[in-house]
């Protein structure tokens, strides 16, 4: 899944949702509700394709107000060999059954600073993934994140990186 795969699952999700759940009411297919802010801290590994692995930190921040299904997102990471990098983009979550185990989906463009780290082809990358976690009670949540990386084939160069890391976020209110 090293494509744009987590960003058209992203879509193909919440419009399905959107259609099923918030077209119907008050506030249309795309009002805006208030949602729980959330700061994240992630660190893991990236995995490069034509580089060594190595750690990377990410940090989001949750906005409190969706869009239709769709939550929005700030991030922002740094890794030892990946570069710097900062989006805003569109979240999609939803809990597996009535227990406290979610999933999410995540797309993001932003951009990229290689300095002397791994080259992804330009500045302007896109970050897409999926997140499978638990919320406590608190709504604290605990999570095993996957994304991609890459320019979208929008530069010649498009070497792309995939990111596996361990995710705590914390409830804003």
């Amino acid at each position: 899944m090293a494509d744009g795969t987590f960003a058209a699952l992203l879509l193909i999700a919440g419009l399905t949702d959107m259609g099923s759940n918030y077209c119907g009411t008050a506030t249309g297919c795309l009002g805006t509700t208030e949602s729980v802010p959330r700061v994240a801290f992630s660190t893991g590994t990236t995995l490069e394709r034509r580089a060594e692995e190595s750690p990377e930190i990410y940090l989001r921040y949750d906005f409190g107000r969706d869009i239709g299904p769709f939550g929005q997102a700030l991030g922002i990471s740094y890794g030892e060999e990946s570069g710097s990098w900062l989006g805003y983009g569109f979240t999609w979550d939803t809990f597996i059954g009535k227990s406290p185990f979610y999933t999410e989906l995540h797309a993001m463009p932003g951009l990229y600073a290689a300095g002397d780290d791994f080259d992804l082809g330009g500045p302007i990358e896109f970050r897409s993934g999926i997140e499978f976690g638990y919320e406590s009670r608190g709504g604290w949540r605990y999570a095993l994140s996957y994304d991609h990386r890459s320019n979208a084939g929008i530069y010649d160069d498009n070497p792309g990186v995939e990111t596996v890391q361990f995710r705590v976020s914390m409830p804003l209110r």
